[in-house]
C-alpha cells in the first residue's frame, strides 16, 4: 500500500505542478545547493574542519541532488537512477573523510532548507502541499542511496582488506620478512612491534567468511589483533598481545582454538616482531606435520611440546633445539646427572633399582632428578617428560657422534 501511495503521490506532483513552478525549481538548484552547504557550515562543526576541495566536493554532491530532484519531480519512474546519480558524481574517496552518519547529517540539513525555500516557489497552497510531501519522498530516496553507496564501499574495502591480509599470512607462512609485507600488515592495522604468535590447524568450513567471523568474534572476546588465512583445508591465524590482563597468551590460544576445526591445533612460540612471525609459522607447521605421533596431545598443543615428535620426523630445528634444552644443560652441570637419568629410565622409572645400579643411595638418585628437572624443565618421574628426555638424548647422542656439538 505504502509503495503505491507514492506512487500515486508522484504521477499527482508530475501532473499538477504547473510548468512555471518547474521552471522557479529549475532555476533555483544552484541556490539551494549553496544555501544547503552554508546551512552544514553553520551546523555542523566537523564540516567546517573540511578542506575547501572537500567542502567543493560536497557542494557538487547537493548541485547534483538538487537538478535531479527537478528532473525527478519531471519522470518519478527514474527515482532511483537519480538519486543514486548524485553519489557517483562525487569524488571515490568521499566516503573515506566523510562518514554515513555525517553523511545523513548533512542529508537532514538540505532536507531543512529544501523545506524552508522550495515550496515558497510554488504556485498555490495546493502545489505547496504536493510539494512538501515530494521533497520528503525525494530525500528518503536519497537517504536509501547514501547509505547503498557506502555500504558498496564498504564491501569493496572488506574484500580489499580480505585479500591483503590473506597475502600477509601467506608470506609469514612462506618465510617472507621483506619490508613489504610489514607495510601490508600496518595498512591493516598491526602493530609491526608488537609480538606475535602463530596458531595453525583445520579449517572448520569450506565457507571463508564464516571463518573469519568465527576467529574475529573470538578475537575481540580476547582483545588481541589477529591477522588470519584460509589456505585450503588449513586454517592459520596470526595473534597479537591481549589488551586484557586476565588474557595470558595461553588463555588466548584456547579461545582462538574453539574456532578450528575438528582435529590437533598447534601454536607456534611468541615472537617479539611480526617481522619474525616466520620462525613461529615454521615451528608450528612443523610440529602439525608431527602431532599425529601424540594422539594424546592437547588442544591446542605448543610446538614446542612436540620437539620429540618433529625430530622423528626429521626436523633440524627441532632436533637443535632438544640438544639445547636437554643435553647441553645437563652436560654442563655434570656431577653424573645424564648417567642418572639414562639409568632411571632405563630401570622403568624405579628409583631403588636405579640407586643400586649406580652403586648410591636412593636420596642421591632423588636430588639428581631434581637436578634434571631445574636444568631441563622436564622431570624423569613425568610419563610425557620422560619420553621427551629419552629421544632428546638420543638425539643428543647422534649429534655428538657426527661432531655437532
Amino acid at each position: 500500500m505504502d509503495t503505491e501511495r507514492a506512487g500515486d503521490l508522484d504521477m499527482r506532483a508530475q501532473r499538477e505542478l504547473s510548468p512555471s513552478t518547474l521552471h522557479r525549481l529549475e532555476r533555483a538548484s544552484g541556490g539551494l545547493a549553496s544555501a544547503s552547504v552554508s546551512a552544514m557550515e553553520q551546523r555542523l562543526p566537523w564540516f567546517r574542519r573540511l578542506s575547501a576541495d572537500q567542502r567543493a566536493s560536497v557542494l557538487l554532491v547537493a548541485q547534483t541532488g538538487a537538478a535531479n530532484f527537478v528532473s525527478w519531480l519531471q519522470d518519478p519512474t527514474e527515482a532511483i537512477r537519480l538519486t543514486a546519480e548524485a553519489f557517483r558524481s562525487a569524488p571515490r574517496d568521499l566516503s573515506r573523510w566523510v562518514s554515513l552518519r555525517q553523511t545523513l547529517e548533512m542529508v537532514r540539513t538540505a532536507i531543512d532548507v529544501f523545506e524552508q525555500q522550495l515550496p515558497e516557489l510554488a504556485d498555490g497552497e495546493a502545489e505547496r502541499t504536493l510539494l512538501t510531501e515530494a521533497i520528503l519522498r525525494y530525500t528518503r530516496e536519497v537517504a536509501f542511496a547514501a547509505a547503498t553507496s557506502y555500504a558498496a564501499a564498504a564491501e569493496a574495502r572488506g574484500a580489499w582488506d580480505a585479500r591483503l591480509e590473506a597475502l600477509v599470512v601467506d608470506g609469514i607462512v612462506r618465510g617472507d620478512a621483506e619490508e613489504s609485507l610489514l607495510s601490508r600488515a600496518a595498512a591493516l592495522g598491526w602493530e609491526p612491534s608488537s609480538p606475535a604468535t602463530v596458531l595453525v590447524g583445520n579449517s572448520p568450513s569450506e565457507d571463508p567468511p564464516k571463518v573469519v567471523y568465527e576467529v574475529r568474534s573470538r578475537a575481540a572476546r580476547a582483545g588481541c589483533p589477529v591477522l588470519l588465512g584460509v589456505q585450503g583445508t588449513r586454517l592459520v591465524v596470526v595473534y597479537g598481545s591481549g589488551n586484557q590482563r586476565s588474557s595470558s597468551d595461553q588463555d588466548i590460544a584456547s579461545k582462538l582454538s574453539e574456532a578450528f576445526g575438528e582435529g590437533p591445533v598447534v601454536v607456534g612460540p611468541t615472537v617479539d616482531t611480526l617481522a619474525e612471525a616466520h620462525r613461529s609459522a615454521a615451528d608450528a607447521m612443523s610440529a602439525l606435520r608431527a602431532v599425529a605421533a601424540w594422539p594424546a596431545a592437547p588442544r591446542p598443543v605448543s610446538s614446542i611440546d612436540l620437539l620429540p615428535e618433529r625430530a622423528l620426523a626429521g626436523d633440524p630445528e627441532a632436533e637443535r633445539l632438544l640438544v639445547e634444552r636437554i643435553v647441553l644443560p645437563l652436560v654442563d652441570a655434570g656431577g653424573s646427572l645424564m648417567e642418572t637419568v639414562d639409568t632411571y629410565l632405563e630401570a622403568g622409572g624405579v628409583l631403588e633399582n636405579c640407586a643400586r645400579q649406580l652403586y648410591v643411595h636412593p636420596n642421591t638418585v632423588r636430588y639428581r632428578l631434581r637436578r634434571v628437572a631445574e636444568l631441563t624443565g622436564r622431570s624423569p618421574s613425568n610419563a610425557r617428560d620422560a619420553h621427551v628426555l629419552r629421544v632428546g638424548l638420543a638425539i643428543g647422542r647422534l649429534a655428538k657422534s657426527r661432531g655437532l656439538w
